[in-house]
């Protein structure tokens, strides 16, 4: 009875182990035959995604992560890469963004006061910093966001600040006059001589 036990023990783990290693094999040759179709940036970072796949990849044969764990990440890595290698094609650009994919539950790390993703639209500015991108369903959805760099987030804020002087200013920004330089007193008529 227990060699019956410790033989599908073994059988279960060697089907696993074999799963995971036909996936990587697979999740390689494809991720190389990308790597040719565009420049070395792109491609610098479809490595480092193949890279961090082959760390998670190692800590689970390790046994150093749970399988929900090695899952989530799995799966972030391979929406990461969908949407790098869609952002490269449709822009004709050696060039990718710093890119975020977080689940639902994970909006915290991200905001302050987790948004509805619900609401989210299509390039869509978020809190100040991130611009929405879509989301992309690699076995779980993932939500996908561009980091504005610096000098977007600078340039976006004055931009709110200018807007919010103007629609507190009421009428007298409207006709040109700045924000408390509105006259008080009727000017002189001239009368004919």
């Amino acid at each position: 009875m227990t060699s019956q036990i410790s033989l599908s023990r073994l059988f279960i783990t060697l089907s696993g182990l074999l799963l995971v290693s036909g996936t990587v094999i697979a999740q390689r040759a494809t991720m190389s035959s990308d790597k040719s179709e565009f420049g070395p940036v792109v491609s610098a970072y479809l490595g480092y995604l193949s890279n961090e796949q082959e760390v998670v990849d190692d800590r689970a044969s390790r046994r150093e992560i749970t399988a929900l764990y090695y899952r989530r990440n799995s799966n972030r890595i391979r929406a990461l890469r969908q949407m790098a290698i869609r952002l490269a094609r449709q822009s004709g650009n050696d060039y990718v963004p710093e890119l975020e994919a977080v689940a639902v539950d994970e909006f915290g790390t991200l905001f302050e006061k987790p948004p509805k993703p619900t609401s989210f639209r299509a390039n869509e500015i978020i809190a100040n910093k991130f611009r929405f991108l879509a989301v992309v369903h690699s076995a779980e959805p993932f939500y996908l966001f561009v980091r504005l760099d610096p000098y977007e987030q600078a340039e976006l804020m004055s931009r709110q600040k200018t807007e919010a002087v103007s629609l507190s200013a009421g009428p007298a920004a409207a006709s040109g006059q700045g924000v408390g330089q509105t006259t008080t007193t009727r000017p002189r008529r001239a009368a004919p001589k």
